[in-house]
């Protein structure tokens, strides 16, 4: 097993210089939801053309995030749904932010239980996922939204 660090490694046939690319695209959601964005993630990676690496995901927002979920059974993320519905429901009267509607500070609550970043490992040239994960945007709001999403890849 080899082991990447950042600048020169040492190899028989001498050092191997790491690379890095950049990619960022918006994603349009309808609302509330889930959108896959594993194909995507995995076009831009394998553009790349590293065999190994680490591929870094950051969601430009604070009221939507980024979930590795089992991409199978739509059934699992309407579970989703309707538990965080339960645990943090629109209109609450807790929240005091509520600038830009009763879903507002929920959406953020929600992002801030979840996350807006994943690393995901780069094997074989393609992302090191199981065979039923897949990449989702999580949209929080409960209108439409254009998401910003940055894609920073490290590899050789």
């Amino acid at each position: 097993m080899r082991s990447l660090a950042l600048g020169l490694l040492p190899y028989p046939s001498g050092p191997v210089m790491l690379q890095q690319a950049l990619h960022r695209w918006t994603l349009s959601t309808r609302g509330r939801g889930f959108y896959e964005i594993t194909k995507e993630v995995l076009q831009r990676t394998r553009q790349s053309g590293f065999g190994t690496g680490l591929a870094t995901l950051q969601l430009l927002h604070t009221s939507a995030s980024l979930l590795i979920q089992e991409n199978a059974d739509p059934e699992v993320r309407r579970d989703f749904e309707r538990f965080f519905a339960r645990l943090v429901p629109d209109g609450d009267s807790l929240f005091e932010h509520t600038a830009e509607g009763d879903d507002d500070m929920p959406a953020h609550v929600r992002t801030a239980l979840t996350t807006v970043n994943l690393s995901i490992p780069i094997a074989d040239g393609s992302l090191a996922l199981g065979t039923w994960q897949g990449i989702y945007v999580w949209e929080h709001r409960t209108r439409p939204h254009t998401r910003h999403l940055v894609l920073h890849l490290l590899g050789e």
